[in-house]
This record gives C-alpha cells, sequence and structure tokens, in this order.
C-alpha cells in the first residue's frame, strides 16, 4: 500500500506539540554525544575520527520510550521518516543511512513500518575537504504513541584526533552493521520479478532461506514516500516463494521504464534486502 506521509497526518504531527531543538554539546567519550530528549524518547550521535579516505563511520541512536514507536526510511501509511541534515560548509556528505529490520506496526487503522524498541541506524559520511574537527548535522524524526511528535536535534560531536576508539563505541557501531538486513545469497535472493503493464501487480519469484510454511514479510519500496506490502497469490514449496506485491496509487505521471525499486525479504530471523531493475 502507499506509504506517502499525508498532509493531514503531517498536521496532527505538527499541531501535537513543538518540535523539540535541542544542541548536544561535546561529549564525555570521545566520540558519542550526550542523549538529546523528548517526550517520546532520546537520541544520540556516535561517531569515529575519519580514516585515510576520508571516510566516517558513524550512527544514530534511538530509544523509543514504552509503548512509544519511531520510523522505517519508508513509515508506510503516515508516519516521519529519519532525516539527518548536515551542516552547510561543514565539508562532509551523508554517503549512506542504513536501517535495521523493522517490523509492520499498527496505529489505530493505519499500517506504519517502524520500530517500537532500541534503534540503531548506521550512518556513513565522507570528508569533502580537509579532516573536520568537528561533525555538525540536524537530525529529524517521528516518535508516535498516542499522539505524534516531530523530533529534531542538533549535534555538534568533536571527532576524536589521533585517539584510538573506546571498546564501547566501536561495539556500538559494529552491533549496528550486524543488525542490518544481508545482502542475496545463494539460499536467499530474489530469483525474478515482474511489473504488470498496468503497474497494478508486482510479480516476484523468490529463494527462502528455511522450507517452512510461513509466508515472508516483504517490503517493495518505489518512489521515494512509497511503500508496498499487500501480498495476493502467495505459494510456498520448500525454499520456493512467489507471490504478487499490491502496488497502490503512484504519482501522477510516473513512468516505471527505467526505474529502480527496493526490496526488503524477512523470513524467520533472518532479512535480506536488494533492489529492483525496472524495464
Amino acid at each position: 500500500m502507499i506509504g506517502l506521509t499525508t498532509l493531514a497526518r503531517l498536521s496532527t504531527l505538527l499541531a501535537g506539540t513543538f518540535a523539540a531543538t535541542l544542541c548536544a554539546g561535546i561529549a564525555a567519550h570521545a566520540a558519542m554525544s550526550d542523549w538529546v530528549d523528548n517526550q517520546g524518547g532520546r537520541m544520540r550521535l556516535v561517531a569515529l575520527a575519519p580514516d585515510a579516505e576520508g571516510h566516517i563511520r558513524a550512527a544514530l541512536q534511538i530509544e523509543p520510550q514504552p509503548g512509544w514507536i519511531t520510523y522505517w526510511r519508508e513509515p508506510g501509511q503516515s508516519g516521519i521518516p529519519p532525516q539527518v541534515s548536515l551542516a552547510p560548509g561543514s565539508g562532509v556528505t551523508l554517503e549512506r543511512a542504513s536501517y535495521p529490520t523493522p517490523k509492520q506496526i499498527m496505529v489505530g487503522n493505519i499500517q506504519e513500518i517502524g520500530y517500537d524498541a532500541p534503534v540503531t541506524l548506521p550512518l556513513d559520511f565522507r570528508t569533502t575537504s580537509k579532516a573536520p574537527t568537528k561533525l555538525e548535522l540536524t537530525a529529524f524524526i517521528g516518535l508516535c504513541k498516542d499522539i505524534c511528535i516531530p523530533f529534531q536535534a542538533e549535534y555538534s560531536l568533536e571527532l576524536p584526533a589521533g585517539e584510538q576508539p573506546t571498546t564501547h563505541e566501536l561495539a556500538l557501531l559494529d552491533a549496528a552493521k550486524a543488525s542490518l538486513p544481508q545482502a542475496p545469497s545463494s539460499d536467499f535472493a530474489l530469483q525474478s520479478h515482474s511489473l504488470s503493464s498496468d503497474a497494478k501487480t508486482l510479480a516476484l519469484r523468490l529463494t527462502l532461506p528455511e522450507a517452512t510454511g510461513d509466508a515472508p514479510t516483504i517490503y517493495v519500496t518505489g518512489p521515494a514516500g512509497y511503500a508496498f506490502f499487500e501480498q495476493a497469490n502467495a505459494k510456498r514449496e520448500g525454499n520456493a516463494y512467489s507471490a504478487d506485491i499490491t502496488i497502490g496509487k503512484l504519482p501522477k505521471n510516473y513512468d516505471t521504464k527505467g526505474k529502480t525499486w527496493g526490496i526488503l525479504v524477512v523470513d524467520g530471523d533472518r532479512a535480506m534486502e536488494t533492489t529492483l531493475a525496472l524495464e
């Protein structure tokens, strides 16, 4: 189904509360900010110094309060996906934001995609000039329970200069990386896909890791702001699985030819993520 944030929901978000815009100062740890708190949860930034190629490993830790949720990169039928914006002139660019495997969460009669427990989002930055001494950015997320609160925090994190990161920092970043969906493999992969001529149905054939009778959870992400997850005609025979994903309304005049969509498949305790090249 369409996962585009609606104007009505956004109005509710903004009316429910003012965004919490706070500044996290220099951390007690060499490359970790203080927590920034909000009614619905808290978040902080951790980062390592740039390596020899100018790559900065970092992560945004988000801890919703019990009963609250936050969102995946495509939030479902409504919601706010996480956003990271670097300060102008920081000399740093965001190469990639990665997301651990989410879950489907019902909020009233709205089906959303996100997290109802602490989650750490790996972030990969690249320096564009000489190595910066600070990582300056704004993080913006949505937190929802009975109301939804846009949560914004500004970070100015001193990067360690010639210091080795602590075991805690490395463990946190490594655990965040390990929580990500895996790439396709011989026992878990997309075998074929075909979009119908009217762009209403996406037919999928998959190889799954376990020969069980359960249906996997499938998320297909199309244009920015859209996620599709309703299955039809599902059939599982051992490790082989086929299903049709119902494609809802796409943007007006949207041409699927040559576009690249994403797919995330969750089967048991394993998850696989790859891309779909549309013809």
